[in-house]
């Protein structure tokens, strides 16, 4: 404690006045700390009456005392000093056992007030049974103290001890290095908390709060410190209870996965409420379906541990592991009560007993159990599981408060679990009907050999639109399709199959990319029209189609907004498709372009939606450059796509996508230049023989010449017969014909016309009109495409066997 040094004196017997008077009040003598006081020598008071010092006194005052008063007398008087002033002071007069002579004290009044508060202000503070006082000696020995187990539940530092004998080494040292501190520079420590273990009961502490100061003597030597405690330990269980509470909120619940929610419940747990914890879930819940509807125990619910903690480290062996199946509890009273929300709260050893003895709780309990508290997780009535927490190197009981935290937990976790499993359940929902609305991830045609890829979001990500497509083309040609419909979830898979539907749809009528994509963005269009008004901005997306002709090698494509794709030619050399893209589809206005390139059989095309290569940074062309960095790698002529695109999802780890990943990768093929056939004819009907002739010489080439059941030589003559004869009497000239020997044998018709043909069946009386339906019924196949001058009829014709396999 720091004070003046007029301070200190008031609290030492150099600073008391003395003065020994006879029974008259003459002065016999005059104490030098008198003389400092009044600043009266000894020599100009002794022999005279101390009246003479009272301002004004004719007699001697009230400080005289008569023989007779054997009785002390106490007062205050104003006595005058040299300076001609006057100083207020406090006295006690002394008789001497004879009376003849008395022991006069006194002290400025000031100096009293302050060694009269300082005595009541120790005396408080000692007789405080909140509030424990210490003081040490310089050693930092205990000089007197007011601690009591009452009063701090710890033991009573006997006089004269170090307070490692009641504290373990390691508070002592702590404490003790305060207290030395403040010792050596006399700055007070205030209010310094602190947890405190007692080392008579492992595992048992306290909490708290050290305030020191320093103790001097009068002349400002320090001679201790005095230490104030307040035992704070229920004031910081409930700071960190609430600190508790408050991170539970904060960390719980931002997945949307169900084993991410549970293991973040179990982490907020241990170590700050106990030294183990598991939360175990219906395992409904964990496939995001309903628990059931039912209470009691041995039907119904199936429990399954899902995520645990531990203080100490690894989840100990012995106990029940995260994934594995907990036994059926028995029914009782107890568990239906637990299921109905009333929390199980085992608070020392002696209940935790009890408790699994009534509950005959099936799974062995942790080593060195001490308590335990078990919560379920309930979200609108129904029970999705349970979080339990032992203590096992904690000593402290649970308490009424830690149950009143456990259930506000609980009952937050419950809802952010209950969460996770409707999305898991929209999720598995969205997935499943996305994947069957897929086309195979593989397919080998004459034209290429493709594998498809699709990884939908996940980590709390809804599935967003994505799909890819290969579609046959007559002609082996083969069209290529990936798009990214706008918005996630159900919706925007809905949107997806019917866009996929309609893409099939414009594909057969055999458009051109940038027509098809004209047609479709007219759809979306319309979809938006149909959407709820709210809705109608998030009804889009983008789409590349691209078309592949294997007898030409040549690849068209158009963009409606979408990322270009790439191309690994044989020799390794990789290159971005320059597409100009037209908009996002739903969007009109604005026209599309139509790109063609050659590609050389072989060569691996790439069409992918951004989930493939945005990562955190969100940056499509670095995404581009690294995706063009390491395909070549990949692209080896030997690996099949399918090899090659899983072998490049393997290298985006195990990481759930924040958006869905589509990847279509195709190797191109071209149809042998020999397998080929063509010939033009101007508009003469009797070139048609040369026409059959013709086909019935390159078939023979080809060794086709007596395939089929009906004689594939015949019936290709009668194709071309009834196409060429309709082409030069309807259309005029000239007029084309193509074969083309692939898994099945095309015959093409060209003529300059764009008029439609149709298929009608003719009435016994008609002269033509048979043409078509006997085209048709010789034909696995056969259709109609228009190009920039007239039109052409195509026919398709198994081969049995397979026609040898394209290059």
């Amino acid at each position: 404690m720091n004070v003046s040094s007029n301070q200190c004196e008031a609290f030492s017997f150099g600073g008391i006045a003395t003065a020994l008077i006879d029974r008259e009040g003459i002065v016999l003598r005059w104490s030098h700390a008198a003389a400092e006081l009044l600043g009266i020598p000894a020599a100009e008071v002794c022999g005279r009456p101390i009246a003479r010092l009272l301002p004004g006194a004719r007699d001697r005052g009230p400080i005289a005392m008569s023989s007779e008063a054997r009785t002390p007398t106490v007062g205050k008087a104003v006595l005058r000093l040299g300076s001609g002033r006057s100083v207020e002071v406090g006295f006690r007069a002394l008789p001497l056992d004879d009376g003849s002579e008395v022991l006069l004290l006194a002290a400025p009044t000031r100096h009293i007030t302050d060694w009269e508060q300082g005595r009541a202000f120790l005396s408080a503070l000692l007789s405080q049974d909140r509030l424990g006082v210490t003081l040490y000696g310089r050693d930092l020995r205990v000089a007197r103290t007011n601690l009591c187990p009452d009063m701090w539940g710890g033991p009573t530092p006997p006089v004269g001890a170090r307070l490692g004998q009641v504290l373990t080494a390691e508070d002592a040292k702590a404490i003790e290095a305060v207290l030395y501190q403040v010792l050596e520079t006399g700055v007070p420590m205030i209010s310094r908390e602190q947890w405190v273990h007692s080392p008579q009961e492992p595992g048992r502490r306290w909490g708290l709060s050290l305030s020191v100061f320093r103790l001097e003597d009068a002349w400002g030597r320090p001679t201790g410190v005095a230490a104030v405690f307040a035992d704070t330990t229920e004031r910081r269980r409930a700071r960190q209870r609430a600190e508790l509470g408050h991170e539970a909120a904060t960390r719980i619940g931002h997945s949307l996965d169900v084993d991410r929610t549970a293991q973040d419940l179990a982490d907020v747990l241990v170590p700050a409420f106990g030294d183990l914890a598991h939360v175990d879930l219906d395992e409904a819940v964990l496939v995001g379906d309903e628990p059931p509807k039912v209470l009691g125990g041995r039907r119904g619910h199936h429990m399954r541990r899902v995520a645990v903690a531990s203080a100490a480290g690894p989840w100990p062996a012995y106990l029940l592991q995260p994934g594995e199946s907990m036994p059926p509890m028995p029914d009782s009273a107890d568990l239906r009560r637990w299921q109905k929300g009333e929390i199980v709260l085992a608070p020392d050893r002696a209940s935790l007993i009890a408790t699994l003895e009534r509950w005959d709780y099936p799974l062995t309990a942790p080593e060195r159990a001490r308590a335990v508290a078990s919560a379920p997780l309930l979200a609108r009535g129904l029970v999705l599981g349970e979080v339990t927490i032992w203590r096992t190197e904690q000593t402290e009981p649970f308490e009424r408060e830690d149950g009143d935290v456990l259930t506000e937990i609980a009952s937050r976790a419950a809802l952010s679990v209950d969460n996770a499993r409707r999305y898991t359940r929209e999720h598995r929902a969205a997935v499943a009907l996305q994947q069957r609305l897929l086309p195979r991830a593989a397919s080998d045609t004459p034209a290429t050999q493709t594998a498809g890829f699709y990884r939908p979001a996940g980590g709390g990500a809804e599935i967003g639109g994505d799909w890819y497509d290969v579609i046959p083309l007559p002609s082996l040609r083969v069209a290529l399709v990936v798009g990214d419909v706008l918005g996630h979830g159900l919706a925007a898979t809905a949107t997806m199959g019917r866009l996929r539907t309609a893409v099939h749809t414009l594909a057969d009528l055999e458009l051109d990319p940038t027509e098809l994509l004209t047609h479709l963005d007219d759809l979306v269009q319309r979809l938006a029209a149909e959407a709820p008004p709210g809705q109608r901005d998030t009804v889009g997306a983008t789409c590349l189609y691209a078309v592949y002709d294997p007898v030409a090698g040549r690849c068209s494509l158009a963009s409606a907004g979408h990322l270009p794709p790439l191309v690994v030619r044989p020799d390794g050399g990789t290159e971005s498709i320059s597409v100009s893209p037209g908009p996002p589809l739903g969007v009109g206005g604005m026209p599309f372009e139509t790109t063609s390139l050659d590609l050389t059989p072989g060569s691996v095309l790439a069409l992918y939606t951004d989930g493939l290569i945005t990562r955190d940074d969100h940056d499509l062309d670095t995404g581009i450059r690294r995706l063009a960095d390491a395909l070549p790698a990949l692209c080896d002529p030997d690996e099949k796509p399918e090899d090659i695109g899983r072998t490049l999802m393997a290298g985006l780890g195990d990481t759930a996508p924040r958006d869905d990943i589509t990847l279509l990768l195709a190797r191109t093929r071209m149809v042998p230049p020999e397998h080929t056939a063509s010939w033009e004819f101007p508009a003469d009907s009797a070139l048609v023989t040369d026409a059959r002739q013709a086909t019935a010489r390159q078939l023979a080439d080809w060794g086709l010449d007596d395939q089929g059941p009906n004689e594939l030589t015949f019936t290709t003559e009668l194709i071309v017969s009834e196409l060429v004869t309709n082409a030069m009497r309807y259309a005029g000239g000239p007029v084309g014909l193509r074969l083309i020997r692939g898994n099945v044998l095309v015959c093409e018709v060209t003529d300059p016309s764009n008029t439609q043909p149709r298929l009608r069946r003719a009435r016994t009386t008609d002269e033509g009109g048979r043409g078509l339906l006997l085209v048709a019924q010789l034909t696995t196949r056969w259709g109609c495409r228009y190009g920039p001058r007239g039109k052409t009829i195509w026919t398709e014709q198994a081969l049995t066997p397979p026609a040898p396999a394209v290059r």
